[in-house]
């Protein structure tokens, strides 16, 4: 099989290509190597010679157009990344992404017939919050809304039920009710519902799959908009405490680049996932300071991440997956553990240098009223 992955020279898309080529098929990537993923420019070292780079835009028609030729399944990964960043350069988010996928689609029904499968990247982040239970009721499936500004402004954390006292998180299902809090999660959740809408409605088997906080060797550590573990590795390497809002005990899903890989080559290739959304993740909470630790031990930095005690606008509690439905549907299951995939990604970051911009970042959101 000929694959195609827009964004294949990213962090994701080039795990994925080592995947597939590996299994015996061909890669030809499409990725405009934007310079704050790609700060050195040209192709970058770790893309395997034998992935076909075309460089290009994916709204621009002819570019898709060319890297379409002869191919049997798209992947869709190219997006602008970036929850904080994408409330401010809300038109480039968008147009990047939703025309983006528009074009990428529409040229694909030109070729339809040749087209055996359509793969896409979503995101854990249209969930909003996570699911909860009531621990005083057990009524479970809960689907808050965002915390109350009243209640983050007096640093109250804890989602809380209709009672005023706190709920506990469950596993994330994917039946839970969407509520995307930026325009980064809107864009992810319009990705999926354009490509299982045009799938269904065309014959072409698609599927969605909604990742979790993907981590890994190849994540761009000089982009203060890419994932936590990055983000606490650039400020640890220059000598800097990572930077921890609210009280560091929000929890997340981590999951290793290479099951999100394995997971994509088995949507890939077999049908049980088609029409469907997925989650991927490896349904394990951890605290966003427990990251920040783990990384500083590993790197041998005797710093303590600085807890700042703010919060920022959209930001959740908790979130992570329940991973039943891709076990069942795909007979996947996440299998590296965080602890000995925090210890690859550090093997990794031996020598390495990162440019640090996360206090600039950090500045562009209290400027305009993000972070408080």
């Amino acid at each position: 099989m000929k694959v195609l992955i827009t964004g294949g020279a990213g962090f994701i898309g080039s795990h994925l290509a080592d995947r597939l080529l590996a299994d015996g098929h061909e890669v030809r990537a499409l990725d405009d190597l934007d310079a704050q993923v790609h700060p050195q420019g040209g192709r970058p070292e770790y893309l395997d010679p034998d992935v076909e780079l075309q460089t290009g835009d994916v709204r621009d028609r002819a570019a898709v157009r060319r890297a379409l030729e002869g191919v049997d399944a798209v992947v869709h990964f190219a997006a602008a990344v970036g929850v904080g960043q994408s409330m401010y350069e809300i038109e480039r988010y968008t147009s990047i992404n939703a025309l983006g996928a528009a074009v990428v689609l529409e040229e694909v029904l030109e070729r339809r017939d040749g087209i055996r499968k359509l793969l896409v990247a979503s995101s854990m982040s249209i969930y909003g919050e996570g699911q909860y239970r009531n621990p005083r009721t057990g009524e479970s499936g809960l689907a808050p809304w965002l915390r109350a500004e009243e209640q983050l402004a007096a640093r109250e954390w804890e989602v809380l039920g209709d009672d005023g006292m706190p709920l506990e998180p469950e596993p994330t299902s994917e039946t839970k009710p969407l509520r995307p809090t930026s325009i980064y999660a809107i864009n992810k959740r319009d990705h999926e519902e354009m490509f299982l809408a045009v799938g269904a409605a065309y014959g072409v088997p698609a599927v969605a799959l909604r990742f979790f906080n993907v981590y890994g060797e190849r994540q761009s550590l000089s982009n203060p908009y890419t994932g936590a573990a990055a983000i606490f590795s650039s400020r640890l390497l220059n000598g800097r405490a990572p930077l921890v809002f609210e009280d560091g005990n929000q929890t997340r899903d981590f999951i290793d680049v290479r099951d999100i890989a394995h997971c994509c080559a088995l949507a890939l290739t077999g049908d049980g996932a088609d029409g469907r959304t997925i989650n991927v993740g490896t349904g394990v909470p951890t605290s966003i300071v427990a990251v920040a630790e783990t990384i500083a031990r590993g790197l041998g930095k005797e710093i303590e991440p600085e807890v700042v005690g703010q919060y920022r606008a959209g930001d959740i509690r908790h979130c992570y997956a329940d991973p039943a439905l891709a076990q069942q549907l795909l007979g996947f299951r996440a299998e590296i553990p965080f602890e000995a995939g925090v210890q690859d990604l550090l093997e990794w970051l031996e020598g390495r240098e990162a440019e640090d911009s996360v206090d600039a970042a950090r500045e562009a959101l209290v400027a305009r009223g993000l972070a408080r």
